[in-house]
């Protein structure tokens, strides 16, 4: 069957070996190996590749190439693994707001997230919010700081019932997207999708973004820059990649990405930028 998920796959990819059973330990636990294992990256707009959801697609890419993949996809995977082991899981968007002003108005539905039901209530859980990953499912609960072992998060409700998402940086807090319950459909996600993955505004298209959440630092990649933070993004430290080939090494080994063309070809599209 096309979009048939393959558990066995998945866990051997993410490194995980431990129990299976619905419950929130299993949820953090997973949710942690694969934001490790498994980086987010948006290399395939930059070269003008289009993005496939499907699930066969996406286990193709993510786990049987050793892809990472930015939040439609990442999202959509662990959403398969979750039910597989016998979760409930609700797929949502949201707006992404940490690019923005505070007062600058919502955008579009351009992210993928997940509830999650559990005994003792609902956990949004989100693998693919790459300027600042999620390294533990949260508590769908507002106005209660919820630290985790790399960061720091608060969610607020606003009157007209968004759930507002922040995560506490060196600065302050800052918003991390806005959403709400309703379960989004399958075309939700082909049209944000095809925006994000498109449009020369969005920074996919034009720049190389990647990100990988490992148990004690926190790896971005923005074109040339590599920075490696520690809890609630303090620098740890910062430095410029010089060549094609520096730039796949990092790829590879610091992100695990296998490269999907060669390292200068990357290299020549974002050549001259920071």
């Amino acid at each position: 069957m096309p979009d048939e998920f393959h558990l066995d796959k998945y866990l051997a990819r993410i490194g995980y070996r431990g129990p299976l059973q619905p419950n929130r330990q299993t949820l953090a636990a997973l949710h942690a190996a694969h934001v490790d294992a498994i980086a987010f990256e948006g290399l395939d707009p930059l070269l003008g590749r289009p993005v496939h959801l499907d699930l066969a697609s996406v286990q193709r890419k993510l786990v049987d190439g050793r892809r990472g993949g930015y939040c439609f996809e990442q999202n959509a995977l662990l959403q398969a693994a979750l039910e597989a082991v016998g979760f409930t899981v609700t797929s949502l968007s949201g707006r992404v707001r940490w690019r923005f002003e505070p007062d600058a108005p919502l955008g579009p539905r351009t992210h993928m997230l997940l509830k999650v039901d559990l005994a003792d209530g609902p956990y949004l859980a989100d693998a693919g919010f790459g300027s600042c990953l999620l390294d533990a499912p949260l508590r769908l609960q507002a106005d209660i700081v919820q630290p985790t072992a790399m960061g720091t998060f608060r969610l607020t409700q606003s009157d007209d019932g968004l759930f507002w998402l922040a995560a506490k940086q060196p600065a302050g807090w800052r918003t991390m997207y806005v959403f709400d319950l309703h379960p989004q459909l399958p075309a939700d996600y082909a049209l944000g999708n095809w925006y994000t993955s498109t449009h020369p505004s969005v920074p996919f298209t034009s720049m190389v973004v990647m990100e990988r959440l490992a148990r004690e630092a926190r790896y971005k990649l923005v074109n040339r820059r590599l920075v490696i933070e520690a809890r609630d993004g303090e620098m740890a430290s910062e430095r410029m990649i010089e060549t094609a080939g520096e730039l796949g090494r990092v790829i590879e080994e610091t992100f695990g990405v296998m490269l999907p063309v060669p390292a200068d070809e990357i290299w020549g599209r974002i050549e001259g930028q920071g």
